[in-house]
């Protein structure tokens, strides 16, 4: 049985996916049974890097939805529309549909999911986070009998590479990004990736798929990396820390006013020790850890973008397909493969995360100044693992903090007080440690 493939978009992903299914020789079987029957594009006499018939393409993305020949939609535009309202109109006509579209999954997924499961047709999603790096199906298929407790991940290359650019040379942030665009790693506008969006919609698909819930994007606290500072990178360095983006899915501990039910749903710049299995994740690469019960840790590792990787992710999902609709016999889509939550997942808020604090204060130099913070930290219940004061610049002196576990709503309480002490000249960094 052959499979018609309808092919949305041929772009840097479209062109990797198409010279995949073109060349199935020492590759899977099933490749063999993947044809490209229609591709959509915005410009049919644009030259392509790949060995397509120009017959087959047309600018009429929704005929190629409801095509009635057409077996599987691989949805490869981006952006929320016009890809949402292609990927409903595809499942209305039975066609399932392979996507690498992270932000419609993270917005509309309910919707869509829905519509899927109603219509007994597959949506399957691998290449919407970490690219080439097989997480999606492992978190659905092999660690589905596992109790997850965390998802803790490197999402976004981009910010990976800033990041790991300003620890090896010192520079500073707006110094790396200009360069990481002229290389081509960060795009002309890069707020998606600099202010944590793009990393905020990959957690939210892990979450979703990790704790068997459906997630409100608006409750994912989020946070960029534009304050992060050559200062805050040497900082770190000297206490034994690397800072990364990170995103961070995991169930809330009991005690301090959380419930075991809730979860924290955050994306941030982090201190990780260089002890950490994530630390030593540089460059573009992505990474993702997912600890549970009763496997313990483990980690995927692997390029997280790219027209290869990525396009590796989006033909692995076809030939899942491929491989379930050859044996099946039930209309209703296989139990592993599909996505049936129902419910939504309670967050906790983010002033009840219970973590370890770094933070940079510049005061007057004058005796009893350390002693200050501290009173104010202990009022509100935080305790300073290490204070570090680390020199005099332009008569202010620099004060380095780490904190134990605090509460956030604590610290932030702890915060306020010292900004109002006359001693303080600035607080120009806070960032949570893993």
């Amino acid at each position: 049985m052959g499979l018609k493939i309808g092919l949305l978009g041929l772009g840097t992903v479209g062109t990797g996916t198409a010279k995949i299914l073109l060349s199935p020789q020492g590759r899977h079987p099933l490749i063999q049974k993947l044809e490209i029957y229609r591709v959509g594009v915005r410009d049919i006499s644009k030259t392509r890097d790949v060995n397509i018939s120009p017959n087959i393409f047309t600018t009429d993305l929704e005929a190629i939805a409801t095509d009635p020949d057409v077996d599987i939609i691989i949805e490869l535009i981006g952006g929320l529309e016009p890809a949402r309202s292609l990927i409903l109109k595809a499942i209305e006509h039975g066609k399932h549909i392979v996507t690498a579209n992270k932000a419609v999954i993270s917005r509309y997924g309910p919707e869509i999911f829905e519509a899927a499961n109603k219509k007994g047709v597959y949506v399957m999603l691998e290449a919407s986070v970490g690219g080439g790096i097989p997480v999606i199906q492992p978190l659905k298929e092999s660690l589905g009998v596992n109790r997850i407790h965390s998802v803790i991940g490197i999402v976004n290359g981009t910010t990976n590479y800033i990041l790991t650019r300003m620890q090896q040379e010192g520079a500073d942030f707006a110094d790396v990004l200009a360069d990481a665009q002229r290389l081509g790693y960060a795009e002309a506008d890069p707020t998606a990736d600099v202010e944590g969006l793009d990393t905020k919609d990959k957690i939210a698909i892990l979450a979703f798929l990790a704790f068997d819930g459906l997630i409100k994007l608006e409750d994912i606290y989020c946070e960029g990396i534009r304050q992060v500072t050559a200062a805050d990178i040497t900082y770190a360095e000297r206490l034994n820390f690397v800072i990364k983006l990170l995103a961070i899915a995991k169930r809330c501990p009991n005690g301090m006013n959380s419930t075991i039910d809730k979860l924290e749903l955050r994306v941030h710049p982090t201190l990780v020790p260089k002890t950490h299995p994530l630390a030593s994740i540089n460059d573009v690469y992505n990474a993702i850890l997912i600890e549970g019960e009763p496997i313990g840790q483990v980690m995927f590792f692997g390029p997280g973008a790219g027209s290869g990787p990525t396009a590796s992710a989006v033909v692995s999902d076809m030939i899942n397909i491929a491989a379930i609709l050859q044996t099946e016999t039930e209309p209703i889509p296989h139990p592993l493969l599909s996505c049936t939550h129902q419910h939504y997942c309670e967050t906790a808020p983010i002033k009840e995360l219970v973590t370890r604090f770094y933070a940079r204060f510049l005061t007057k130099d004058s005796p009893g100044v350390i002693g200050k913070l501290g009173t104010c930290c202990g009022k509100y219940n935080v305790s300073l693992e290490s204070v570090v004061q680390t020199g005099i610049h332009d008569q202010l002196a620099e004060i380095v903090v780490v904190t134990h576990n605090v509460q956030e709503g604590n610290f932030r309480q702890a915060l306020q007080e010292i900004q109002a002490l006359d001693v303080i000249d600035s607080i120009p960094s806070v960032l949570r440690v893993l």
